[in-house]
């Protein structure tokens, strides 16, 4: 009984006003009456009582005002705004704890889910009155007014668990965001932000920070709506090994299951491609494959032979010029049938078997099996994406073309706007791309070793239009090439959408340690939140009265009072109450189970 006892409702009326006024009160009438009375009071006495009434009087003003302060709480909090130099100063003081700003708020314990349980207990409307039905009807902002709130840091060794940001439109992901990022471009890291909608405000604050850290070339922006400010990335330019560039573009053909034979079909064709160009000194590019996969690889293959001869075969000239008389100057079909009858018994190699064998291809069966793999790559290099993607990084360019390898070498800003309220096929597939090079300069760095101790941050907003399997991977096992990732989406509906699999999608929540939820209306979302915290027991009082007459005994009354402490199990901070939040306010559940109440200010640029 003592623990609830200890307990009290924080929207009582505030009865220590009305006592600290009484003490005032008779402090006064002392001083009246020790002065005026016919009779007046002994000075001593006076003296004594006044001092007292006086005290009284202000200890309980203490109590009274706190009470007043914590039941006006519901003022405070409309939008706030934060400048650059606000922001830096922020991050200097996060950093000295090797921390992350999160905004302002409290940490959110079974004390403060307690008093939200009594509260809806006994009514919302019933205790807070005109509160709650007249004043910011955009939300619950009593839920904030729970407990005092300050700055509220998350470790930043939690950032490489990543991050997922949940909440439904236009309600602060992409300010949360804007936070997260203003504060690793102030740490000097390495930030590439993925943006399907393009977001203006987005990207105008991330330059303009690095502008007022005095680098302002760190940034990099990209857009197809604006070529002519954007920088030409070649998402195919870094791998280790040849067949990655064929999986990079295989990863984007429509598939349910990944495995079905136009995709296997149109990878193994990719390769040879890829093979080809790179034996003749070529850099493979998106239009180089679109080129030889529509037009047909008989040019490729060509030099491709070519090559092979010079390196490898003594005299190649002399001793194929009988199969050039046999063809009747068919060159390509002469060095094909000198490379099967004499070359390939000194020389053979598995790269030409490949691309002999896809030109020799039926064609229209060919046509059929790569017809889902040619709007991808004509979607990746019509007009601008072909020099935005397809970048021939000549010296002297104006533009100078750069790579996901260069821009985390270079600790630099990369802006990816994906365009895809305009055009959300062609949005979606270039963020894929780039999420499965990011992939690959990951495992290039977990392979061989960082460079250096520097993180990568990596931001994609509304991930359900790019999120694919590379992402998976990247996410599984980016932790030890530093890389940390966080995702924003509406509904965990969103993954299972896009990946076409439940089990995909639940692959992707499971590499999410942090947590970060604003305003949820999808109630699977909802519960799934709620489940992944903890348990409460929530502590109610029961009374219950009773009287009654006995119709046997003559004016016999009976009646009971009885008083009974009630401890249910409850959720730490229920499901449905994530659909009240208000706009800029979120419950953050961190990585080893600590949850944080807060609320977020809005980065402007002065």
């Amino acid at each position: 009984m003592k623990a609830f006892y200890e307990w009290e409702s924080p929207w009582r009326p505030n009865f220590e006003a009305t006592m600290s006024a009484s003490w005032a009160g008779a402090a006064l009438f002392t001083l009246i009456a020790a002065k005026y009375m016919p009779v007046p009071l002994p000075v001593k006495f006076s003296a004594i009582a006044m001092t007292v009434c006086t005290g009284m009087a202000l200890y309980r003003g203490i109590w009274a005002w706190r009470r007043y302060v914590n039941l006006t709480r519901l003022d405070n909090y409309g939008k706030e705004f934060i400048t650059i130099p606000e922001l830096i100063n922020k991050t200097a003081v996060a950093t000295k704890k090797n921390s992350v700003w999160l905004g302002k708020g409290f940490d959110w314990t079974d004390v403060e889910s307690q008093k939200m349980h009594a509260l809806i207990g006994q009514g919302v409307a019933q205790t807070i009155g005109k509160i709650a039905n007249e004043r910011h009807l955009d939300g619950a902002y009593w839920i904030h007014g729970l407990d005092k709130e300050t700055d509220r840091f998350m470790d930043i060794a939690n950032l490489v668990g990543h991050t997922l940001l949940v909440g439904t439109t236009r309600v602060g992901k992409t300010r949360m965001m804007e936070l997260l990022i203003g504060q690793a471009i102030i740490r000097n890291e390495t930030v590439i932000i993925i943006d399907p909608k393009g977001d203006h405000a987005l990207a105008e604050n991330a330059k303009r920070i690095c502008a007022a850290m005095g680098h302002p070339e760190r940034f990099v922006y990209f857009h197809p709506a604006h070529p002519e400010k954007s920088t030409p990335i070649d998402p195919m330019r870094n791998w280790n090994r040849r067949t990655e560039l064929a999986s990079r573009v295989a990863a984007l053909i429509p598939s349910e299951t990944g495995a079905d034979p136009f995709a296997a079909f149109g990878w193994k064709v990719l390769n040879d491609i890829v093979n080809g160009l790179v034996a003749t000194g070529v850099s493979p590019n998106l239009v180089h494959m679109k080129r030889y996969i529509e037009g047909g690889a008989d040019n490729l293959l060509l030099n491709t032979l070519r090559h092979h001869f010079i390196d490898t075969v003594p005299e190649w000239e002399t001793r194929s010029s009988s199969f050039v008389k046999k063809h009747r100057d068919r060159i390509l079909e002469a060095y094909i049938d000198f490379y099967k009858h004499i070359a390939i018994h000194e020389a053979q190699s598995s790269d030409l078997d490949g691309l002999i064998s896809t030109f020799e291809h039926n064609r229209d069966h060919f046509q059929k099996m790569v017809a889902s793999l040619i709007p991808i790559l004509s979607m990746l290099t019509s007009e601008p994406l072909g020099e935005l993607l397809s970048p021939e990084f000549k010296t002297g360019d104006q533009k100078h073309a750069t790579d996901m390898a260069k821009i985390i070498n270079n600790n630099q800003v990369l802006y990816l706007g994906l365009d895809s309220l305009a055009d959300g096929t062609v949005g979606s597939a270039i963020g894929s791309i780039m999420l499965a090079d990011l992939t690959a300069v990951a495992g290039d760095r977990y392979n061989y070793g960082i460079a250096s101790n520097k993180p990568v941050n990596l931001f994609i907003d509304e991930a359900a239009e790019v999120i694919n399997q590379p992402t998976i991977q990247l996410m599984n096992k980016g932790g030890g090439a530093l890389f940390r990732v966080t995702i924003a989406a509406q509904t965990f509906a969103d993954f299972p959408a896009r990946l076409g699999d439940e089990n995909k999608a639940r692959q992707v929540l499971a590499n999410i340690n942090n947590q970060i939820v604003l305003r949820v209306i999808d109630a699977e979302t909802q519960q799934y939140i709620a489940d992944s915290m903890p348990k409460i027991k929530a502590q109610s009082l029961s009374i219950r009265y009773g009287h009654g007459v006995d119709a046997k005994i003559q004016d016999e009354y009976q009646s009971s009072y009885q008083e009974s402490m009630l401890a249910e199990e409850e959720e730490l901070f229920p499901a449905a109450m994530l659909g009240n939040l208000p706009p800029l306010h979120f419950l953050a559940r961190m990585s080893g189970g600590r949850v944080i109440k807060g609320r977020l200010p809005i980065l402007k640029a002065e």
